[in-house]
């Protein structure tokens, strides 16, 4: 799912290296410079690993299983070229063995009674709400750095990234073994931030990349899948639609407790009310889906605002792309509509895509359209 950020770019990966390198010097300071050095190594590393998989699948020692992923990837690709508009230009035509279980791990964080989220900004990609790293071990250690000086942080592994259509990104050993659908959904999301990308504006990036994966992953599985996997699909984006609306519950309450004129202790304190009381109705959902657990290792952590805070940003204008999707009824004329809408201004691309919400409140993603 997309509360763990699954899908963004990372902010260093729009550079190609040299570029990088050169930008350096411009930048200064000892903990930048070593930022962008451990994103220019990462980068170069799992570019160096990929190799391409129609010269895998011709090694007959390749592992079976392995083939027929590779097999899926290459499948899925070109169903979203040939079905869904999205990019031909060498994404996803390589494989890249990470031998580890994220492509990076992003850090989020939030002052202690704010659901403001630190922002990090960088030429090109403009301002985000986290810092990637290569290394777990380089995450938790700037983690610990921003605990300390009493910030809510969180350290999120990221599956798959896009550098939007700056290097030729390879399909991943991080999410290749995931479910079927689940690999559609990563690789669509992706190649949707190559169609359009408005450097500083999350919320229209995450929002849009989801309704082209919700809407294209409807189609493949239409194509490719069986009834066994429709079915699975569809309750695992119900549960997911269920446990976001718990989320968004909860952020409204920590918004408001933080707004209020309560002092600081009693803010302290109704905070821990709250993430208490969102156990407790996260364990009374989780009953209801007979013990399905996948959302267990979010609480893993311990809770904190940087949970929370991403929720609204990353999914706050999803019904609104579907519904400029069903408006325009196909693929190629959607991307040109958002790609106007991307030259407007901030506030007039929130306004045209809150009318859009507001005039078609039912538009679910199995009704958008077609390419």
């Amino acid at each position: 799912m997309n509360i763990s950020r699954t899908s963004l770019a990372a902010p260093w990966s729009r550079w190609r290296a040299g570029l990088l390198l050169g930008a350096l010097l411009l930048l200064g300071g000892c903990a930048q410079l070593s930022y962008y050095a451990q994103a220019t190594h990462g980068q170069s590393s799992l570019m160096a690993a990929a190799q391409p998989i129609d010269d895998l699948l011709l090694d007959p020692e390749l592992a079976p299983k392995l083939r027929q992923r590779l097999m899926l990837a290459n499948q899925i690709r070109q169903f979203a070229v040939d079905e869904l508009a999205l990019p031909d230009n060498g994404t996803y035509q390589k494989y890249a063995d990470l031998k580890r279980p994220y492509a990076l791990w992003n850090v989020v964080a939030t002052p202690e009674l704010s659901m403001q989220p630190l922002q990090w900004c960088f030429p090109i990609a403009g301002c985000v709400s986290y810092r990637g790293y290569y290394s777990e071990a380089d995450a938790q250690a700037f983690a610990s750095e921003l605990r300390a000086s009493g910030h809510d942080v969180q350290v999120m592994g990221v599956p798959a990234y896009s550098t939007l259509g700056w290097y030729k990104d390879p399909v991943l050993s991080s999410f290749i073994n995931y479910p079927d659908a689940e690999v559609a959904r990563l690789m669509i999301h992706e190649l949707a931030h190559q169609v359009v990308y408005v450097q500083g504006d999350t919320q229209f990036n995450e929002s849009f990349a989801t309704a082209v994966e919700e809407a294209g992953v409807d189609r493949w599985l239409a194509r490719h899948g069986d009834e066994k996997a429709r079915q699975a699909y569809l309750t695992t984006q119900v549960r997911k639609q269920q446990f976001l609306a718990l989320l968004i519950q909860y952020r409204k309450k920590l918004v408001e407790n933080y707004a209020s004129d309560r002092t600081d202790v009693a803010k302290r304190k109704a905070k821990q009310e709250i993430f208490a009381a969102l156990q407790d109705d996260y364990q009374q959902l989780k009953a209801s889906w007979n013990g399905y657990a996948a959302y267990d290792r979010w609480f893993a952590q311990g809770l904190t605002n940087a949970h929370l805070v991403s929720v609204a940003t990353y999914n706050g204008q999803v019904p609104a792309f579907r519904a400029l999707l069903r408006e325009q009824q196909n693929f190629t004329g959607f991307y040109r509509a958002v790609i106007a809408l991307a030259q407007q201004d901030k506030m007039q691309r929130d306004q045209r895509l809150a009318s859009l919400a507001a005039a078609l409140p039912q538009v679910s993603h199995t009704e958008a359209g077609g390419r």
